[in-house]
């Protein structure tokens, strides 16, 4: 496999879309929605890359994304109903995207947060010998 890492714009969609940032395989780490295996299944990638922090990185981006998320709901609810916005309906509208959010986008935050600590962190040649130890033939 190819040391080179796709630009960066690739590696994010590839991570929205539940792939590996580097090989762009399906399903990347995932073997269900929840479940995570220790590597990728095509490229042989480790997603625990030996650095503190991974896991804290992959919630703050399923906390930007909830967030970012809760104040579009809100926004476009009190832009719609303004000036008398109903607050209990907001509420609720609200706290079932909370929630939504933050379920369908786990595994698409450990994905995505890989995009951003490979674009930030290239991959050593010794993560590099490891993946390919372990490519899927």
């Amino acid at each position: 496999m190819t040391t080179a890492l796709p630009p960066v714009g690739r590696m994010l969609a590839r991570g929205v879309g539940r792939r590996c940032a580097r090989c762009g395989g399906r399903g990347a780490f995932f073997t269900g929605w929840y479940s995570m295996a220790d590597r990728c299944r095509t490229c042989g990638l480790a997603w625990r890359r030996n650095m503190e922090g991974f896991q804290l990185g992959a919630a703050a981006i399923n906390i930007i994304l909830t967030g970012g998320s809760l104040l579009a709901v809100m926004g476009v609810g009190v832009a719609l109903t303004y000036p008398e916005p109903p607050v209990w309906p907001l509420v609720a509208a609200t706290s079932a995207v909370a929630v939504l959010v933050a379920v369908v986008g786990y595994p698409v935050s450990y994905t995505v947060w890989l995009a951003v600590d490979l674009a930030m962190n290239a991959l050593s040649d010794d993560e590099i010998a490891d993946a390919d130890a372990h490519r899927a033939v």
